[in-house]
């Protein structure tokens, strides 16, 4: 009997442990001794409580984007082997993919603030029923765009730049096969961006890690044909992943029909539009949409502008990109936090507490990409030595690195602070943002230093280093303007 009252307490203690100090502090149960107080906080909210909870909802998606984006690395090696040109049809393929995804994307982040704010608000049934218009929204634009991608492969590989005949044929198979698995992938997504809306971000990390593991494994037998299994090549690596991503839609269906972490999808309520909800999902994610719109429109040509300096400089750009995308992952990561405990705090009517959050949020984000930017800088060529041994990628992708570690605080920073705002539903400020830096100054700059000034592939990085510099400067303006506090959702 004993032994049961001590499980049950120590059940009951990690149950409070695992509160927010958004909930402590509404309760008047926040511990002031605990930690150092400062004067900027809440009454009764310590800066120890706030950087728990941040780190809680942050190392799960760290670590799952973290995997993630090593999963694309070790694909890019591995596509690698095959030459050149099989990393340059892989990179050439990316931005259309994008292009398409912005639809269902831009929806997510209408669900993601939704159920931020109605958990926090707790209102349980609203938010289980923004889980099933997103569902609804994202099943029909996925689907319209994975026929229309599948139908012109070809043409959106040509359009970015394929300079051969190999790099165009192989680009195209691979678009293909990603178009095939656009549903699930995008299915995927939306259960992923509700859960963390809500702040279960470490069920997402478990069938997103699954999706990886069964993507490296199929690539080592796909690729080059291990195992008796045919070498497929590009075709291979294009058909793990799609494979991967069914395996991860099946985990998190089971996830949300089951209904342990606070969303709960019935089937039998079916998928009818509510009008309301789906106003309100637009309204938010429409802005989004039209940034993400700016986003791949100014990085196509960005993309197409590089690729015209020829395949080895565009290869060792893609691996550039790749590992620059690695140190998205830490910012996109914190930014999860900071869009779940926003919203959560805004539907508690407690701005105070969302301005905390997001400010302490920051600051860890800081510190971790000040370490990136040491390792990129000083560790650059034997980062970059991990995708070929190619001399001249080498030696330019060493130089390059320099240049991402240098971008590495700005990148933080606006990734973090933009995902604060969208927890807010303030996406039409971060819309004009990335359409004045992202569809305009990256594009035009990289076009006048390569074709003008002759800097090459450095000049299109100075681009991006002065795109983000400039976004970041942006979206603090706007962060610490407060109107973000204001946007109303009914």
């Amino acid at each position: 009997m004993e032994q049961i009252e001590d499980t049950y307490e120590q059940q009951t203690t990690e149950k409070k442990q695992h509160r927010l100090a958004l909930d402590l502090v509404e309760t008047g149960q926040g511990n002031i001794s605990e930690g150092r107080v400062s004067k900027h906080l809440p009454q009764g909210i310590t800066s120890s409580m706030l950087y728990s909870d941040v780190v809680r909802l942050a190392w799960p998606s760290l670590l799952e984007l973290t995997l993630t984006q090593l999963t694309s690395m070790v694909d890019l090696m591995m596509v690698g082997g095959l030459g050149a040109w099989a990393i340059t049809a892989v990179g050439l393929t990316t931005q259309p993919k994008f292009l398409l995804m912005t639809m269902f994307i831009a929806m997510n982040v209408g669900a993601t603030a939704m159920v931020a704010r109605y958990k926090g608000a707790g209102e349980h049934k609203k938010a289980n029923e923004i889980l099933r218009q997103a569902l609804f929204l994202t099943f029909g634009l996925s689907l319209i765009g994975s026929i229309l991608g599948y139908l012109f492969s070809e043409t959106m590989v040509r359009f970015m730049g394929a300079a051969d005949p190999e790099t165009l044929a192989g680009g195209t198979v691979y678009l293909k096969i990603q178009m095939i698995g656009l549903v699930p992938l995008a299915l995927t997504s939306t259960f992923t961006a509700t859960l963390r809306g809500v702040g279960h971000t470490r069920v997402a990390m478990y069938y997103n890690l699954a999706a990886n593991l069964v993507n490296v494994v199929l690539n080592y037998v796909l690729i080059n044909g291990h195992f008796g299994f045919p070498r497929l090549e590009l075709a291979g690596a294009s058909l793990a992943t799609i494979i991967g991503q069914l395996v991860a839609f099946v985990m998190a269906l089971r996830v949300v029909l089951k209904g342990d972490h606070y969303l709960h999808l019935r089937l039998k309520e079916g998928f009818k539009l509510q009008g309301q909800h789906v106003r309100n999902i637009v309204q938010i994610g429409i802005p989004s949409m039209l940034e993400q719109l700016a986003m791949r429109t100014g990085v196509i040509v960005y993309a197409r502008t590089v690729a015209s300096l020829g395949t080895v400089v565009y290869a060792t750009h893609q691996v550039a990109m790749n590992i620059q995308a690695m140190s998205f992952m830490t910012g996109q990561a914190f930014a999860v936090s900071a869009t779940s405990l926003v919203g959560q705090s805004l539907g508690k009517k407690r701005p105070d507490m969302a301005q905390s959050y997001s400010n302490h949020t920051r600051r860890v984000g800081m510190v971790v990409s000040l370490v990136l930017a040491a390792v990129f800088f000083f560790f650059g060529r034997q980062v970059v030595s991990l995708y070929t041994d190619d001399t001249a990628i080498i030696e330019q992708g060493t130089r390059i690195l320099k240049l991402v570690a240098l971008v590495q605080p700005f990148q933080s920073s606006q990734f973090i602070l933009a995902g604060a705002l969208r927890g807010a539903g303030d996406t039409r400020a971060t819309m004009v943002i990335t359409f004045l830096t992202v569809m305009l100054v990256r594009p035009i700059l990289a076009i006048v230093l390569i074709n003008h000034f002759n800097w090459g592939l450095d000049g299109a990085w100075i681009a991006l280093v002065t795109d983000q510099v400039l976004r970041s400067g942006l979206v603090l303006l706007r962060y610490r303007s407060g109107k973000w506090k204001k946007v109303r959702i009914k």
